[in-house]
Order: C-alpha cells, then sequence, then structure tokens
C-alpha cells in the first residue's frame, strides 16, 4: 500500500508563500506513476492544482496559480513539493496530494492514493 502525507501548511498572509510537502512511503512507484496537489475550499468542489511526472519533466498547472506556484518532486526522497508564492485569499483551502495513474491529471476521481490533506489559510 501507499501512504502520503502532506505538510508544511499554516497562516500566511496575502502576498505571503509557503512550501508544501508530501511524503510517500510503502512502495516504489513506477515510471508512469503521475503525482498532484488538489485543494478544497469549505463548500466547494476539490479542485486540481497542479501535476507533474515521475522524472519532472512534465508540469501541469490550473490557470489561477501558473505563475505564482511551483510543483516539483524528489525522487531519492520519494517527496512531492508544492511551492507556493504571492498568496491570495482564495488558495485558502485544505491541500491534498495525490499520485497514481490518472487518465486525466486533472481530475481528482483518476487518482489512485490520497493524503490526509494540509490547510492552507491566507489572511487579507
Amino acid at each position: 500500500q501507499v501512504q502520503l502525507v502532506e505538510s508544511g501548511g499554516g497562516l500566511v498572509q496575502a502576498g505571503g508563500s509557503l512550501r508544501l510537502s508530501c511524503a510517500a512511503s510503502g512502495r516504489t512507484f513506477s515510471n508512469n506513476v503521475i503525482m498532484g496537489w488538489f485543494r478544497q475550499a469549505p463548500g466547494k468542489e476539490r479542485e486540481y492544482v497542479a501535476a507533474i511526472t515521475r522524472s519532472g519533466s512534465m508540469t501541469y498547472y490550473t490557470d489561477s496559480v501558473r505563475g505564482r506556484f511551483t510543483i516539483s518532486r524528489d525522487i531519492v526522497k520519494n517527496t512531492l513539493y508544492l511551492q507556493m508564492n504571492s498568496l491570495k485569499p482564495e488558495d485558502t483551502a485544505v491541500y491534498y496530494c495525490a499520485a497514481g495513474w490518472p487518465h486525466d491529471y486533472s481530475v481528482y476521481d483518476s487518482y489512485a492514493y490520497w493524503g490526509q490533506g494540509t490547510q492552507v489559510t491566507v489572511s487579507s
């Protein structure tokens, strides 16, 4: 089985930065695994944020975070990261990492494994 554990969330003022981490354990992923970040604000659907291939050679972002967020991964440490800069109040949500072989990397229910989430709160 796979365990994904997120960390790094917290409270930050608008314009600030946070770096989220997601440590994976339990199995060695195949070369074609995709890892992603999603977020869910109160009363809203879970929303795709970013995704990355195992090698890190390809990254994908939703329009609202492109240019502000950077997804990366350390294969040796088996850890996924999300560097979030220029944070806005609308970025407030619980952030989840996911792993799997999705038919569409932006569709949350196509991922096989999920973490428990970490809260990010951006004050205005």
